[in-house]
């Protein structure tokens, strides 16, 4: 029998190595910006077209490669960064399995263009799926500049299972973003379709952090800062009143390498013990410097996951850290997330006239909740104050002395009743879907959930769920049929945005427009806003809207969703009334009655119930014995 065993060809082995290494454009752009790090660059331009898919092309000054180094990097194993087995324990450079190359070239058309310092010409070679198609002397910048084209060109499989260009920008950005932040020292930009997304001058890592999420990150940030004989840990986290409902914004480092570890992460949530609401993120940035030998880095071929000879001290170290630098800065625990201010159950202390202005201003002869009433002793004449709270408290008894005593008796003869909504006892009637019929009232418990007659029993709707649901089929609705109904602003609104949520906007823009918005692009991350959809929230902060629109939009772009109908649920999430929103009568009923006219009113866009429905049978056997 003849022998079946052989070697592969170098080209078949490199495109399999390349599904592992090369995922997407991001995987090219993470290996191409760490190999000019590697080179010892002090500028790196990345420039990108359609989302990387047509185009990956990274400028750096670094040192360059020889005419020998520059074929030989294209070969699979092919490294600089390491010479021996004991090299791998002493590892500082971003690479060294060399593979990155070798597989970008299998599944590429790659152009390269190198030059060192001390040479006059350079090298320029051109390369497609492994085979080298030309090599020839040029005139270049000192430094490297590598272009890769028509990503998968030959494994259309692999490129049929790309996303969408706004996913794969946002993925692109995202190792952007890691590789900058561990290099502040390093000058770099990112340009999309030959627009500027990120301009970032060498700096600290506090103005990297602004650079790269906004401004209006520094107010966000908190110093960390220790050091043993084990490790250093040094960084900045968040504040926990800014922490968001979507993940995106937690980096670590270890020597300067991003890492992905949820046990690392456990430790650093633990140490907001008691200060997060539940399901919030605070954005931190924590770099970790421990001896190489105390690590492996050399667990997956993106080198994201990394084990640490002592976890549980790294961990302990961690978790104290960041409590330790929170307690300095005087970081309490925080109020419920998504109460709403304006619904807070007490008010601060008022005067007198205030308070009772605000009181007749709602037509309530109540003192408002929150505030305390004291009633006045014996005015002081001499003092102002006490005199005008006596005309005060007068004027609450203005007309009582027009009661006339002689019908007390003819009162106390009748018959008292005592009647309440509640004595209302007609059925609602369930079979023709009137969930909210007037004959019941409807009652909101806790500022979460609306209370429901039905003939049955009653049902428990969730208020936030409920409204996004509603407002999903009617964003939906509003993007099938392309007609907008949009309220014009009275004085146009400027928002802006970090750059990367500004190059997101600016591809989704069309599509929000489509609901209401009027938003034009003011360049520079910034947005004006001409309009918004009539039936939003009037008194909404449109910037804090959007922002939230995109952090949904974020979080869903993993569900392989349409744009469309990310959008609309994005939307629906973000304007959707909050727990702990109070709401009258006519709002409760409204929602209600809204929620069950929609084609499915059981469960919420993401999946929760909108409604629970309480039969008498079941609640008779809760009380039975």
């Amino acid at each position: 029998m003849a022998d079946i065993i052989q070697l592969l060809p170098d080209s078949i082995a490199n495109q399999i190595a390349a599904g592992e290494v090369i995922q997407r454009p991001a995987s090219v752009v993470k290996e191409l910006l760490e190999n000019s790090i590697d080179a010892g660059s002090t500028q790196i331009k990345l420039i990108v077209k359609d989302a990387g898919k047509a185009l990956i092309q990274v400028i750096d000054n670094g040192c360059g490669m020889s005419e020998t180094d520059a074929r030989m990097c294209f070969e699979r194993h092919a490294t600089s960064k390491i010479r021996a087995a004991k090299d791998l324990f002493e590892i500082r450079t971003m690479g060294f399995r060399g593979e990155a190359m070798a597989s970008i070239a299998a599944i590429a058309q790659v152009e390269m263009k190198t030059r060192k310092h001390n040479e006059d010409l350079g090298i320029r070679l051109n390369i497609e799926g492994s085979e080298i198609k030309s090599q020839e002397p040029c005139q270049c910048n000192a430094g490297t500049s590598l272009s890769i084209k028509n990503l998968f060109y030959n494994v259309p499989a692999r490129r049929n299972f790309l996303k969408t260009t706004t996913v794969e920008m946002r993925h692109i950005i995202d190792e952007f973003q890691r590789v900058s932040l561990a290099n502040p020292d390093i000058f770099f930009s990112l340009h999309h379709n030959n627009a500027e997304v990120f301009h970032l001058p060498v700096s600290n890592l506090r103005q990297r952090i602004v650079n790269l999420f906004g401004p209006n990150s520094n107010k966000k940030l908190v110093p960390v800062l220790e050091e043993t004989d084990a490790l250093k840990l040094e960084g900045f986290v968040g504040k926990p009143e800014f922490a968001k409902k979507t993940r995106g914004e937690q980096f670590f480092f270890v020597n300067k390498r991003f890492i992905k570890s949820g046990y690392l992460h456990h430790a650093l949530m633990g140490a907001y013990e008691d200060m997060l609401p539940k399901d919030t993120y605070p954005l931190y940035v924590i770099f970790i410097e421990i001896d190489p030998a105390r690590i492996d880095i050399n667990v997956h071929p993106t080198k994201q996951e990394i084990k640490f000879d002592d976890e549980r001290l790294v961990y302990n170290y961690l978790k104290v850290s960041v409590r330790h630098a929170l307690g300095q800065y005087s970081i309490t625990p925080t109020l419920d997330f998504e109460q709403e201010q304006s619904f807070s159950s007490y008010r601060p202390q008022q005067s007198s006239e205030s308070s009772q202005r605000s009181a007749a201003s709602s037509g309530s002869n109540f003192p408002q909740k929150g505030t305390y009433q004291t009633i006045p002793s014996k005015a002081n004449d001499n003092n102002p104050l006490d005199s005008s709270n006596l005309k005060n408290w007068k004027k609450m008894y203005d007309g009582l002395d027009e009661f006339d005593p002689s019908t007390e008796e003819k009162i106390s003869d009748q018959p008292i009743t005592i009647e309440s909504k509640m004595s209302d006892d007609s059925p609602l009637d369930d079979a023709q879907k009137s969930f909210s019929k007037e004959s019941k009232p409807l009652y909101q418990v806790h500022g979460t959930y609306i209370v429901s007659h039905i003939k049955s029993g009653y049902i428990l709707v969730d208020q936030q769920a409920a409204h996004e649901r509603i407002l999903f089929e009617s964003y939906l609705e509003t993007l099938s049929k392309n007609e907008p109904s949009t309220q014009k602003e009275l004085f146009p609104k400027t928002i802006n945005l970090n750059p990367a949520d500004a190059a997101l906007l600016k591809d989704l823009v069309p599509q929000i427009n489509k609901l209401g918005f009027d938003i034009q692009d003011f360049g520079k991350d910034a947005f004006v806003i001409h309009g918004v959809p009539t039936d939003l929230k009037s008194g909404q902060n449109e910037q804090k809207l959007i922002e939230q629109l995109l952090e949904q939009y974020k979080s869903n772009q993993d569900l392989d969703l349409n744009i469309q109908e990310n959008i609309a649920r994005s939307m629906a999430r973000s304007s959707a009334i909050k727990k702990g929103q109070q709401m009258t009568q006519e709002e409760m009923r409204e929602l209600v009655d809204k929620l069950f006219a929609c084609a499915m009113p059981f469960t919420s866009p993401n999946g929760k119930k909108c409604f629970i429905t309480f039969e008498m049978d079941e609640l008779a056997k809760r009380f039975s014995v």
